[in-house]
């Protein structure tokens, strides 16, 4: 399949590569971990996969942007971050767990760079705890470039719904109007039919 690399001191170079291949890579590295791209000349570049473009119908890769690392320099990613555990709040408290976040924004040597983040919910065990950005573990040479003070999950406290009661209509307070003319005593209110027989006679 068609793709392009490029970065600070690449020039945007068009390839072909072999979609199988590919794919595997893709599978395994993610977008936050470095892969060797290598030309027919044998020349190597570390890179990540910076962008995808996925068929609609298919789901199948159709091209591939591949960002070239600058030897020396720390980049900066988006990681996913991976929820583990038993929240008690959620177990025992009938607790909602909110992920405000699915990934994080990271920085470190390409070397450096993890595949996810893992965060830790059992530390959720009241309803009014919340894990930050700082209480996430980081593996050596990371660094956040977020606000340490960012929420990461919280705890939504269930409501239950309550069921409206109906209310009892005052059958006395209803004015029942009567149709038609008014019918007086001895009176009937039902119309006489005249019917005709025959034809008429002289």
């Amino acid at each position: 399949m068609p793709a392009v690399f490029y970065g600070p001191t690449s020039a945007s170079t068009a390839v072909s590569i072999p979609t199988v291949e590919f794919k595997k890579v893709w599978k395994k590295a993610g977008e936050s971990s470095v892969i060797i791209l290598r030309e027919a000349s044998g020349t190597e570049h570390e890179v990540l996969i910076h962008d995808i473009d996925i068929h609609p119908l298919t789901g199948e890769p159709r091209h591939a942007d591949f960002y070239v690392i600058e030897k020396g320099k720390k980049v900066e990613v988006a990681v996913p971050l991976i929820f583990t555990g038993v929240s008690s709040a959620v177990k025992d408290k009938a607790g909602i767990l909110v992920k405000v976040h699915r990934e994080l924004k990271i920085e470190a040597a390409p070397r450096d760079l993890p595949h996810e983040l893992t965060v830790d919910i059992s530390k959720l065990v009241e309803l009014s705890d919340v894990i930050h950005a700082k209480d996430i573990p980081l593996p050596k040479g990371v660094e956040l470039k977020v606000n340490l003070d960012e929420v990461i999950a919280s705890i939504s406290e269930s409501k239950e719904e309550v069921e409206e009661t109906p209310i009892a209509i005052d059958m006395s307070a209803i004015e029942v109007a009567a149709k038609g003319k008014e019918v007086k005593e001895g009176e009937s209110d039902i119309a006489p039919v005249v019917e005709a027989k025959g034809g008429d006679k002289k």
